[in-house]
């Protein structure tokens, strides 16, 4: 029974997402159940029943007269002939995966290394060796620039997802989703402990005092640098599978296949996106250079909870109302 209903699936795939596809796709697969079901009544075997059922419910231009979608058939072969979309394999899939994770890493590595460069000259130049700091530093500024650089070649092979029409069939999107499911927890934590490591960069000053000032500021780099580090890795990886699902034609019926029910977000102008998604690093930049100029860490918390109740006021001035 599970072929049949792949089947039908890949029968409707491109036919529009209307109420009047989807409840012709109901009846169809009503009817294909009860001609499943009588067979196996009569003695034929699974296989048998499921060839049977295919030849006799499987062409849709037979059955659109009788379903009511001849003119939805029509306007569907007509799309397809204008835009060719490429049917992105299970393989393909998993080696974009693989490709994704493997970016993330590089990625979240070159940006903790440029982030961690300061220590250096933090650590060195207090024991007078300021020339072997800024070495280092210039060291893991190298290092993570071309980190940032390999990653960004990571998914070379995978840029037709980006400048080509692309499909995916039920199957896997349905791998996808499971993968993107088991994701989720990794992502939590990596979200909860990196934004944790940033909040909490000023302990390390508080703790070691004047007397290790260069090593509590060290620390300071090496929290938010981790920190960062756990969130651009978990964003990384969960955008890969959010692009997965997101190549189908929304307004078709594999456009449901990602299991998204909520409305595509909308911005008032490309200014207002550019806002949103440069708001919480903003927010971040002027929490460490408020906290850098005026070292009352125990106060510039408080940039936080009004930054996050200034964002909702964001959204809404910048995303489009709903229709």
């Amino acid at each position: 029974m599970e072929t049949i209903k792949n089947y039908l699936e890949s029968m409707f795939a491109s036919l529009p997402n209307t109420s009047e596809v989807r409840k012709a796709k109901a009846e169809l697969l009503q009817m294909m159940e009860d001609k499943y079901n009588e067979l196996i009544e009569e003695g034929e075997s699974e296989n048998a029943a499921v060839g049977t059922v295919i030849s006799e419910f499987g062409n849709l231009e037979e059955l659109s007269d009788d379903l009511g979608l001849k003119e939805e058939l029509h306007e569907t072969l007509e799309r397809q002939a204008s835009e060719d979309r490429r049917h992105v394999t299970l393989d393909e899939v998993k080696g974009f995966i693989d490709s994704r994770t493997k970016k993330a890493l590089f990625l979240s590595l070159g940006i903790f290394l440029c982030i961690i460069s300061v220590a250096g000259p933090i650590i060195f130049g207090s024991n007078g060796k300021a020339a072997l700091g800024v070495g280092l530093m210039f060291t893991c500024i190298t290092l993570g620039v071309g980190s940032i650089i390999y990653s960004s070649f990571a998914e070379h092979d995978f840029s037709f997802l980006k400048h080509e029409l692309c499909m995916i069939d039920m199957s896997t999107a349905s791998y996808v989703k499971e993968h993107r499911r088991s994701f989720e927890s990794i992502r939590a934590i990596c979200m909860t402990i990196g934004v944790m490591l940033c909040v909490a960069c000023w302990v390390p000053c508080v703790f070691f005092g004047s007397s290790y000032g260069y090593v509590g500021a060290s620390l300071l780099f090496f929290f938010v640098g981790f920190g960062v580090f756990l969130i651009v890795y978990g964003n990384t990886i969960s955008k890969g599978y959010d692009k997965l699902l997101r190549v189908n034609d929304n307004n078709t019926i594999s456009g449901t296949y990602s299991g998204k029910t909520e409305k595509e977000v909308r911005y008032k102008s490309k200014t207002a996106e550019t806002i949103v998604q440069v708001y919480w690093p903003f927010v971040t930049s002027i929490y460490l250079i408020v906290s850098f100029l005026t070292f009352q860490w125990g106060i510039t918390w408080i940039i936080w909870p009004i930054a996050g109740a200034a964002h909702k006021a964001v959204l809404i001035n910048c995303q489009e109302d709903d229709e």
